[in-house]
């Protein structure tokens, strides 16, 4: 990553590097500024290998302080603003930080137990004086010299992202120098960014989707970031920075076509939405595509293990499927150049075209592993291939369509069932926002599905209502046996749906609302 930057600093110099309310600023300045806070990580002590983490919302701040851990040879921790003291006391601590950065609005948490012995080994993050009894990163910086670049091994660890924890608590993934250079590499080819491309940083900068945008970087592109979501948010800044590709996944998509305000502000600049982290329906893609008709669609497919992109369905593609493939609006894409997906049945096997199994993969993106959990890097990294955990096939044009979570999957009376397949059906429903279908115990068929549906505004909705919706579109034992109405799903800080929060909540399969009713099998 440090010949990235130097590259981009020779031939992108002039090129403008952050649009930022503070002021634009250029390649060169840039890579100035994230040299001297390279030199200030050394000044505090930190050595190549060692590990620091970032507390903070998307800014150019933080930027600097990743890219200045890849400068000098220590390894950015950015750490979910989301969670708990106790939570962020648990990454700090299975990291290994020597240090933490964090930003003015979150000093605060530094005076909770958990925390506060990291407050004599804590930065201030802000913009301008915040009277905050800690050492500021500004001051430190300007009072450092620039650091020469390290020059790493690809296998080198750049980076420790830590996973939302869908499955439990989140895990340490060590991305490496290569993993991130190669990705960007892939996606600067597919997305087919040049220096004229401006990219704004909308998902959190603590999840591996982030990691995009080196792609801009590496081709003497721009950034701005954006530290909160909301649809105006998004759109004033598309149309104030004149955006040209943002990233967004599907809650954030669905919540700004939802908007009655979007139609007014000015969005020409615009090429390129990026979608991804987790399935959108057909119909949404469908509405993102009639609203947006002068832009390309971009679904990612992939994971923080895969730094992150393994496949793209790309414009060429959602052109297709309006064209009679409609199949392509379930498929995930297909792998990008030097990425191999295979199928693997139960035995390890590959299993025939279009036949189902679970989705494993390599390339240059595929992370290091998991820090300090050995057992789970034996059973998921073995034999040079990565076991994603998904459920998926390949069609004979090697289009992948990701069918579920491998644990996300219900066995129930002895058929398997896929819980997106069923969500697919119920989102057909004009007056479903959202749903998440979960397997619970059942006495009678080991498990029966739940479905906890969000009504979309307006509309109020009955177990029977669904139950016969259901029935014209899929098969009666796909149809769940339960129902719950709910004014909201629980979500992480990316908009995933966190099922296991639903099996918590639902899993004893007592009722869980008055308008629940059984499906016939």
């Amino acid at each position: 990553m440090p010949s990235l930057l130097q590259r981009t600093f020779r031939m992108y110099g002039a090129n403008t590097a952050i649009r930022d309310s503070e002021g634009d600023l250029n390649w060169a300045d840039y890579v100035g500024r994230i040299a001297r806070a390279a030199g200030m990580l050394r000044s505090l002590g930190l050595r190549p290998g060692e590990r620091y983490a970032i507390l903070c919302r998307n800014c150019v701040r933080q930027a600097e302080l990743i890219y200045a851990g890849y400068w000098m040879g220590a390894i950015p921790v950015p750490v979910n603003y989301r969670l708990a003291p106790a939570e962020i006391a648990l990454v700090l601590e299975d990291a290994g930080c020597r240090h933490i950065a964090v930003e003015d609005v979150y000093a605060r948490l530094l005076d909770q137990p958990q925390l506060e012995g990291w407050r004599s080994r804590a930065l201030c993050v802000a913009a301008g004086r915040t009277g905050i009894a800690l050492p500021h990163y500004d001051e430190l910086k300007a009072a450092a010299l620039a650091a020469e670049p390290h020059d790493p091994a690809e296998d080198d660890e750049a980076i420790l992202l830590y996973t939302g924890g869908t499955t439990g608590r989140g895990k340490g993934v060590r991305i490496t120098h290569r993993n991130i250079a190669s990705n960007a590499l892939q996606l600067a080819r597919a997305m087919s960014v040049g220096e004229s491309d401006l990219y704004l940083h909308v998902s959190p900068m603590f999840h591996s989707t982030d990691l995009k945008a080196t792609a801009l970087s590496m081709m003497g592109g721009a950034h701005a970031y954006l530290p909160e979501f909301s649809p105006a948010n998004v759109l004033s800044a598309i149309a104030r920075h004149r955006v040209t590709i943002a990233s967004l996944v599907p809650a954030m998509v669905i919540r700004i076509l939802q908007d009655p305000e979007s139609g007014r502000y000015d969005l020409r600049s615009l090429r390129l939405i990026s979608y991804g982290t987790s399935p959108m329906a057909a119909e949404w893609i469908r509405r993102t595509m009639d609203a947006f008709p002068g832009v390309d669609l971009h679904q990612c497919y992939g994971l923080t293990e895969t730094s992150p992109v393994l496949a793209i369905l790309d414009q060429a593609d959602h052109r297709r499927a309006l064209d009679g493939r409609e199949d392509l609006l379930r498929a995930a894409g297909r792998a990008l150049p030097g990425v191999d997906i295979r199928i693997l049945d139960d035995r390890g096997r590959d299993v025939p075209p279009g036949e189902s199994g679970e989705v494993v993969t390599r390339g240059p993106q595929i992370a290091l592993g998991y820090h300090n959990r050995p057992s789970e890097n034996a059973q998921v990294f073995r034999d040079g291939w990565f076991h994603t955990g998904d459920i998926g096939r390949i069609d004979d044009e090697g289009y992948l369509f990701v069918l579920d979570r491998k644990k996300d999957m219900v066995v129930t009376g002895g058929e398997n069932v896929y819980t997106s397949e069923v969500e697919a059906a119920i989102y057909q429903h004009p007056g479903v926002h959202e749903v998440a279908v979960i397997g619970v115990p059942d006495e009678h068929y080991g498990e029966a599905l739940f479905a906890v549906i969000v009504p979309a505004p307006g509309h109020t909705l009955s177990a029977d209502e669904m139950i016969t919706h259901c029935r014209a579109r899929i098969g009666g034992f796909k149809i769940p046996r339960r129902m719950a109405f709910v004014d909201a799903l629980p979500k992480s800080a990316m908009g995933k749906i966190m099922k296991q929060d639903l099996r918590r909540a639902y899993g004893g399969g007592a009722p869980a609302a008055e308008n629940q009713k059984g499906a016939d099998r």
